[in-house]
């Protein structure tokens, strides 16, 4: 696949990943009082956006036909 996310949105979805991913595993501790099926979903989402990030693609981006990698690499 093409690379369609640039290095700020790459910053971005990594951090927002590791967020999720840290919430997740707060509400699996019971530290965060939120209905115990946010659990697996923030896991999932955290996957998914530090997976898109390292990758530098993203399968929706290319659905929609978003690129915000400034470089083509075509």
């Amino acid at each position: 696949m093409q690379q369609n996310v640039g290095s700020t949105d790459g910053t971005a979805r990594m951090v927002v990943g590791a967020v999720a991913g840290l919430l997740s595993l707060a509400t699996l501790a019971g530290a965060v009082p939120v209905p115990a099926i946010a659990s697996p979903v923030l896991g999932v989402v955290s996957l998914v956006l530090i997976g898109t990030s390292l990758m530098g693609t993203c399968p929706l981006y290319s659905l929609l036909g978003v690129d915000t990698c400034p470089v083509s690499s075509r």
